[in-house]
């Protein structure tokens, strides 16, 4: 078996819509952001196999910064505004292999 991923990033994007009045990252624009991640990384052609692969996630424990989503396997948290941001993100981080200092969340 071997030691190699079988992606070199996996991004989580936070979906979770709370019911009890506290922030959520779903009604956030959550949806509408790893859709165009997903289209965007496709249209790049870095998805599948030894690539990037874009997620949904429930509840990440962290929507009082969200919306939220994670990088993995650095463990890299973001929060994001719209779909620049998110284009950011991809354009530097999954393809330059610098994190997004700006829209990191510690």
């Amino acid at each position: 078996m071997s030691d190699t991923p079988y992606f070199k990033h996996h991004v989580f994007f936070c979906m979770n819509t709370r019911d009890d009045g506290r922030e959520s990252c779903g009604p956030r624009g959550a949806e509408q952001a790893q859709k165009h991640a997903k289209k965007r990384c496709k249209q790049l052609d870095i998805n599948g196999e030894g690539k990037v692969r874009i997620n949904q996630a429930g509840c990440l424990d962290r929507c009082e910064h969200g919306p939220v989503l994670v990088v993995y396997p650095e463990g890299t948290w973001y929060t994001y505004v719209d779909t620049s941001d998110i284009d950011e993100i991809i354009d530097s981080h999954l393809v330059g292999g610098k994190p997004v200092e700006r829209l990191k969340i510690k």
